[in-house]
């Protein structure tokens, strides 16, 4: 656990009781504060008050007397599209509203560090898509070479959760938007952008506070190193923002599928292969068609701003190739679940908007897709110029019918509803050399409870029918 500095006898108010806010809390009177809490569910109040958590109702008039700070877990909106209640309550109060990510970074570095023959580092991923995958991978390559590390925030470990710094240790942050914009203290030594896509603007308020919360992590993190990728107009802007120059190193440009030119320092990949080029030179690349774990054109994207991210820390282009070799992937990220009679079946249940779905599509050929859920805002256009690489689609979800329609002409679909009926159909009619891939477009809650939830649901209809 990180205790929380500098809260010592103060009054601070939690509010949501899932992961991060239970570990905010913890955090925070380990760090010698009176902490109260509220959640907007019976059950996680009840659950507090188990645990011996002081409840309080943050939405009531003078909720916020004598408290310092209101700690807000990630899902909980605090600006658009209208701000929860009890955040406009502490808004009201002049009370100052934070997160979990704020409180880390306030609280990483220690007295202790003066020890320390290396300082610790924290490296923080954002963006639309793979940034997942991409902190996955940093995390993997750093634990081969055997450097201390740790992975946390959206993914793996509580940010206060993890264990406090030791000698050249490494912290990977996969961070959200949501994170990125609210947390007050944001000071990563190593910042990476994968890119952006339409994803939750109605929490920002449109593409511009969507991408303004991403920017967060750059124009006021000062990070000593940013990895940007280039392949949207807003990472091009970014790093033309941060760069002093054209041949300024402290910002490392990646992409998938154009070579970067210029003196300046960058990785791309380009059929397949990674390169490396500083100062209008090569001095790096890999072949990335043979590792299983990396499969296809977003995953190569992930593979540079990985790449990148560890040459930053001070990692030479054959020790990050060794790690690529053995990365097994993700969970529900271009996932194989099974091999047989010829055809591959690929969970990729983390696609839930158009453009991650899109480049899923990419990556294979012959391809039968279990796709639909709840549909995002959008449309699904985008999708259109991926579809010559489908055989038949798979249509799921409640809105099935509806969604197979927004497919157009271009592809042959077939309204199942239910995974067991998609994932039997497919099986029936899939012939050697295809793959069946679970890429949805779409969110999951019309049907399951989470991603992760639909995902599992898929590898056990697989299971049964191919083991």
């Amino acid at each position: 656990m990180i205790p929380v500095q500098d809260v010592e006898g103060q009054t601070i108010a939690v509010l949501g009781l899932g992961r991060s806010g239970l570990s905010a809390a913890k955090a925070l009177a380990a760090g010698g504060a009176q902490v109260l809490v509220w959640d907007d569910g019976a059950t996680g109040r009840a659950a507090a008050e188990a645990e011996g958590w002081e409840l309080r109702d943050l939405t009531g008039a003078g909720a916020f007397e004598g408290v310092a700070l209101l700690v807000v877990s990630p899902g909980i909106p605090h600006l658009y599209p209208h701000p929860h209640a009890a955040i406009a309550n502490a808004l009201r109060a002049g009370v100052p509203v934070d997160n979990d990510i704020g409180l880390f970074f306030r609280s990483w570095a220690t007295e202790d560090w003066d020890q320390f023959s290396g300082m610790p580092k924290v490296v923080a991923v954002t963006g639309s898509n793979g940034k997942s995958t991409t902190s996955a991978l940093i995390h993997h390559v750093l634990r081969s070479v055997g450097r201390p590390v740790q992975l946390a925030g959206n993914i793996g470990r509580g940010v206060l959760d993890i264990d406090p710094a030791e000698d050249h240790s490494v912290v990977v942050l996969e961070l959200s938007s949501y994170q990125t914009e609210l947390a007050r203290a944001i000071t990563p030594d190593v910042a990476v952008f994968t890119n952006l896509t339409p994803d939750h603007l109605d929490r920002h308020g449109g593409m511009g506070g969507y991408f303004a919360a991403k920017r967060r992590l750059f124009a006021e993190g000062g990070p000593d190193r940013a990895v940007v990728g280039v392949d949207e107009p807003e990472g091009l802007f970014l790093a033309g923002q941060l760069a002093v120059g054209p041949g300024d190193d402290r910002v490392i440009r990646v992409s998938s599928g154009q070579k970067l030119d210029g003196p300046g320092w960058s990785v791309f990949a380009r059929k397949g292969f990674l390169s490396e080029y500083r100062k209008s030179r090569q001095i790096g690349s890999i072949d990335l068609r043979a590792i299983p774990g990396l499969p296809g054109a977003h995953n190569h994207q992930n593979a540079c701003a990985a790449y990148a991210a560890c040459r930053a820390l001070g990692l030479g282009p054959r020790q990050i190739e060794a790690g690529f070799a053995d990365f097994a992937g993700l969970p529900h990220r271009s996932q194989i679940v099974a091999e047989a009679g010829g055809v591959r079946w690929v969970n990729d249940s983390k696609a839930t908007n158009v453009d991650s779905a899109a480049k899923a599509l990419q990556a294979f050929d012959r391809i039968r897709w279990i796709c639909g859920g709840l549909e995002k805002e959008g449309g699904l256009d985008a999708l259109h110029p991926h579809l010559g690489r489908v055989v038949k689609a798979y249509v799921i979800g409640r809105e099935a019918e509806g969604f197979a329609l927004r497919l157009g002409p271009g592809a042959e679909a077939e309204v199942c509803e239910t995974m067991e009926v998609a994932v039997a159909r497919a099986h029936a009619e899939a012939a050697s050399g295809e793959t069946v891939l679970l890429a949805p477009a779409a969110a999951s809650f019309d049907q399951y409870d989470s991603f992760e939830k639909r995902g599992e649901d898929f590898i056990a209809r697989v299971t049964a029918l191919t083991d």
